[in-house]
């Protein structure tokens, strides 16, 4: 029953010196417990797990690359007709007898791509081009079309003793070549200048410093950052059948004495992860990786030691490290490669970001020169 009536003069004098009361409250009503009005109302929901919230932040991160694809990738491919470019060189598998053979039919190559592209009209590809095709470069591979293949060795092949192979991550494009190569470059100086004060029998005779080479692998069209394929193994399932073959025709370079690198960064961990099964080489470092698709080092199924590393700055440790299947596609890369679960003989990266491993002066680039020149118990461990 609701009571109806006049407010007293105490009541009008509290309402001049108190806000106005909420409506709802306006009209007194017979009195209540409290508590068993609030026990009334429905339980609140425990809070999600942290899969729950996984899943939930993957999907809406998932949903912005599909939208970004859908209406970012359609523009700039019509801004961007494809470029015309040659035909690859059609080479033999290099020998170390037949090096100089190819490096002037890919530079051969990479010189005509520069003439087509700058008659299409795109500066930016025909420079990279031409600048890919000086006589001081050394190209074992050059595909000028499409985003373009180019796999270049800086050093002497035919007589290194140890050779570090190094696969690039997402938007590595002839476009954007430049840096990669640069980061190639740092690892051979570093490796020229470190003093060897450990005396090794190199494969060609040497007693003192072993002969180095260091090879910028572009052999596969990598993803984009803002795509939806980086999200996925495709595209290094894709290359890990090339990246195997690369790596047996080195062998015929080089002989099977020869200490062989495999240096993996951000995306690239995923292609090295995937052809890491029964791979000829010594060592692979897994640095700045979202994920290899494998649990631990023993799923990878690899006879090469396995080293990983992230700097401090390094955006990639927000990435979960999950695998989780959205729309019928798995998404994530699995466990994260410098966890002690996994496995990997973690080395430091200092304190620099997810493009910072091959700086000239880090700490990570000097690690990364010890591995390759077999010099492990100077690694510094994370």
């Amino acid at each position: 029953m609701e009571l109806r009536g006049k407010p007293t003069a105490a009541g009008r004098a509290i309402a001049t010196r108190t806000p106005p009361p909420d409506p709802a409250l306006e009209r007194p009503g017979p009195p209540q417990p409290p508590e068993p009005a609030r026990s009334a109302q429905p339980a609140e929901p425990p809070p999600p797990t942290p899969r729950v919230r996984f899943l939930r932040r993957l999907s809406r991160t998932l949903l912005a690359a599909l939208v970004t694809a859908a209406v970012v990738v359609p523009v700039s491919a019509a801004a961007r007709p494809r470029i015309p470019a040659p035909a690859p060189a059609a080479l033999a598998p290099p020998t170390r007898a037949t090096l100089d053979e190819a490096y002037t039919a890919n530079r051969a190559n990479a010189a005509e791509a520069s003439r087509m592209a700058a008659a299409h009209g795109d500066r930016t590809r025909a420079a990279a081009d031409r600048a890919m095709a000086v006589p001081s470069r050394h190209f074992l591979t050059f595909d000028g079309r499409g985003q373009g293949l180019a796999v270049e060795v800086l050093g002497d092949l035919a007589h290194a003793d140890r050779v570090a192979v190094l696969v690039p991550g997402s938007d590595t494009t002839l476009e954007t070549y430049g840096r990669f190569r640069a980061g190639a470059a740092a690892l051979q100086d570093r490796l020229n200048s470190l003093d060897h004060r450990h005396g090794t029998h190199g494969t060609h005779g040497s007693t003192s410093r072993p002969r180095t080479a260091v090879i910028a692998w572009l052999g596969y069209e990598t993803p984009g950052t803002v795509s939806t394929t980086v999200l996925t193994a495709g595209r290094a399932e894709d290359a890990a059948p090339p990246l195997k073959r690369f790596i047996r025709e080195l062998r015929g370079v080089v002989g099977e004495k020869a200490h062989v690198s495999l240096l993996c960064h951000s995306y690239g961990t995923v292609v090295c992860g995937r052809a890491a099964r029964g791979l000829d080489v010594d060592d692979i470092a897994l640095i700045g990786s979202p994920g290899t698709g494998a649990d631990s080092v023993s799923a990878l199924r690899a006879s090469a030691r396995i080293w990983a590393a992230r700097g401090a700055d390094d955006w990639i440790v927000n990435v979960p490290h999950v695998h989780a299947d959205l729309f019928g596609t798995t998404v994530g890369f699995g466990a994260d490669p410098v966890s002690p679960a996994f496995g990997a003989h973690v080395f430091a990266a200092g304190t620099g970001g997810h493009s910072d491993y091959f700086k000239p002066g880090s700490v990570s680039l000097d690690n990364l020169a010890r591995i390759v020149l077999g010099d492990t118990s100077e690694v510094s461990r994370a």
